[in-house]
């Protein structure tokens, strides 16, 4: 097996450079190989009924609430994808991310008063550093990742409620401004925001040529200039309209509110650096050598348990910043934060998004997605008065479709293979 192989091989990697892309895709969805492209229609699907339903929901003001609900899904998911490559995976990161949440209120209260730079990385490094000790637990006492995560669930909220109870405050610590609260509820001015989606495109933009004239150059496999072009428009148009939505005064007449909410480039800056590290990094090259076969990867030389271990710390630290975004959001820590539901909407997110559940393939942009469709029928939901059971079964059902896809995807990769 070689360690350098695409994330993703697909149909698209065997066949000539230059073909009709139509007819490439033809062939992927042909063997299962749908990528994206049905969780998208999902979504679009899903925003045009709430639409219809209830015009609010593509409002300003609720765009905005919109993707801050989606945060916590998001960046938890991204941190389940790091162990779900592995093919492992940790059911503690929700109620890691309540005890960030209460740590870094504490240490920011009055009582306290640590300073905000030194009290949230504090906790957000020891979230890490709990996500490691469960790593250590599964790689060198060669415990089951399931159940060792499972216990830990079941403690951390324990120590979650034994942590912000002790602090006699009845079951909640509140948040007074700083920094802390203004993670979700401060915004960049509207030139930053301007100047970020500019800059973000325009970046993205430049990568996807310059991957494309380079395999080109080198005679690789390529798709067609038309595809790449195409990805680039649509990033401009979206782009745009994000800047409009988030530049447009959501606050009312009296109290002008505009800009970008902190929480989104904080779930980009999380985004383009898991991205970074699964696809331009040895770290994150080995990952997927060993998700897609550990005893291969094994032979060919790579320290498997260190990557194992990596993987656990990895998610971690997304559950920490998670939890601060959480506690911003809340205004505040509780000892009700519903942790067990947030893992098993982080799962969903990334399987939802297209991360395999046997590992080997998945994308950070998985967990982006995932999440967004997550709060997106929650938000539409409540918006129409649709019930939380309604609302538990359409998570079950899009949950149940996003593995369907998946186990299809792989029966047709097998059958392709022979």
């Amino acid at each position: 097996m070689s360690l350098s192989q695409e994330e993703e091989p697909t149909l698209a990697a065997v066949v000539p450079g230059g073909q009709n892309e139509l007819v490439t895709m033809f062939k992927r969805f042909k063997s299962g190989d749908s990528g994206l492209i049905p969780v998208l229609i999902g979504l679009v699907a899903m925003v045009m009924y709430f639409y219809f339903k209830n015009h609010v929901f593509l409002s300003v003001v609720n765009i905005n609430n919109l993707f801050i609900q989606a945060t916590i899904f998001v960046l938890l998911g991204m941190g389940e994808i790091w162990l779900l490559l592995l093919g492992e995976i940790d059911l503690s990161l929700g109620y890691l991310a309540g005890i960030a949440a209460a740590m870094s209120a504490i240490l920011v209260d009055v009582q306290y008063h640590w300073p905000w730079f030194i009290a949230l990385p504090a906790s957000v490094l020891l979230i890490g550093v709990l996500g490691l000790f469960s790593g250590v637990l599964v790689v060198f006492l060669k415990l089951p990742s399931f159940i060792v995560t499972l216990a830990g669930l079941l403690g951390y909220e324990g120590v979650m409620i034994f942590i912000i109870d002790r602090q006699n405050t009845g079951g909640t610590i509140a948040v007074h401004g700083g920094v802390l609260d203004y993670l979700v509820n401060g915004q960049l001015t509207v030139i930053a925001t301007w100047i970020l989606l500019i800059a973000l495109v325009g970046l993205a933009s430049v990568f996807m040529l310059r991957g494309y004239y380079n395999r080109r150059k080198s005679g690789l496999v390529y798709r067609s200039i038309y595809f790449t072009i195409a990805k680039i428009v649509g990033m401009v148009i979206g782009g745009f309209l994000l800047a409009l939505v988030f530049n447009t005064n959501r606050g009312g007449a009296f109290i002008v509110q505009r800009g970008m909410p902190f929480a989104i480039p904080i779930d980009i800056a999380m985004l383009l650096a898991g991205t970074f590290i699964l696809t331009k990094t040895k770290t994150g090259r080995y990952m997927y050598a060993i998700g897609g076969n550990k005893e291969a990867a094994r032979r060919a030389g790579v320290n498997v348990n260190r990557y194992r271990l990596l993987a656990f710390g990895f998610g971690g630290l997304s559950a920490g910043v998670a939890g601060l975004l959480y506690c911003s959001e809340l205004a505040g820590a509780n000892d009700s934060i519903p942790g067990g539901n947030f893992v098993l909407y982080a799962v969903a997110a990334a399987v939802i998004g297209g991360t395999s559940l046997v590992g080997g393939r998945g994308k950070m942009i998985h967990a982006v997605i995932g999440g967004l469709l997550i709060a997106i029928i929650y938000n539409g939901m409540a918006l129409i008065n649709m019930s939380v059971a309604t609302q538990y079964v359409a998570i079950a059902v899009v949950l149940l479709a996003a593995v369907t896809v998946d186990s299809l995807a792989r029966r047709g990769n097998v059958v392709g293979t022979f």
